[in-house]
């Protein structure tokens, strides 16, 4: 062997071995691999939501959805008893953009991590006030949250929002108990002509168990559904 070809072989191992010496250079402001570690530092450092602060952050809120969580209008959907956790899952489909809303937009991109989940500790402190249901629809209604109906492959809204419409903030299931149904209304027309505000499977259920449902069985059960009170008997008043 030469020496040139020699003196070329051992610079080459040397370059490889400060190659491997070397780390690797920082990643560049707003790189993938540094989001995830934002992401990651900020996760951990959020505790539980506190009510208390909570409160005091939740002012904005109170304009459409009362001041505790129960608004005046029919339009705006009841927060108060919502859970913590379902609450946060919300705002942060607002501020990807996956769930739409030009008003809500301008409240929620300014929250923190811990800001969501103190918001939403005041709210799930607070209780829904309870709502009356027609008399009329009440037992359509109650035939379809309780039993659901097999023709149109509608299952029991109790088995994912539970018999007193608390639902199951484990599961990801919101309360339904005492909602408006004008909101109700619109979000299950909302569901069954496709349109979906999230990207998860509980949105995509939803968008499928409610396919077939007529305007007047979403009108019952919308119905139904204010009138039902967060008890352990699931009663429902009427009018």
């Amino acid at each position: 062997m030469s020496f040139r070809l020699v003196i070329a072989l051992a610079s080459m191992v040397c370059a490889g071995l400060a190659l491997a010496a070397d780390p690797p250079p920082p990643a560049a402001p707003g790189s993938a691999p540094q989001a995830e570690a934002a992401a990651s530092t900020a996760a951990a450092t959020t505790k539980p939501g506190d009510a208390t602060t909570g409160q005091a952050k939740s002012a904005t809120c109170a304009a459409c959805h009362g001041l505790d969580g129960n608004p005046a209008s029919s339009q705006y959907p009841k927060l108060a008893g919502q859970h913590e956790q379902y609450i946060v899952r919300q705002v942060e489909l607002f501020k990807s953009h996956k769930r739409d809303s030009a008003v809500m937009m301008g409240f929620v991109m300014s929250l923190s991590e811990q800001d969501m989940h103190d918001i939403g500790a005041y709210f799930a402190s607070k209780s829904s006030l309870p709502g009356v249901a027609d008399a009329k629809l009440v037992a359509r209604g109650e035939a379809l949250y309780r039993g659901g109906d097999k023709a149109a492959n509608l299952p029991a809204c109790m088995a994912c929002h539970g018999p007193d419409g608390r639902g199951n903030p484990g599961a990801g299931y919101p309360q339904l108990a005492g909602q408006y149904a004008d909101y109700i209304t619109l979000k299950l027309k909302d569901f069954a002509a496709g349109k979906s505000f999230t990207d998860d499977e509980r949105g995509k259920i939803m968008a499928t168990v409610v396919k077939g449902m007529s305007d007047q069985d979403i009108a019952a059960l919308a119905s139904y559904v204010e009138g039902l009170h967060a008890a352990d008997t699931g009663s429902t008043a009427a009018k």
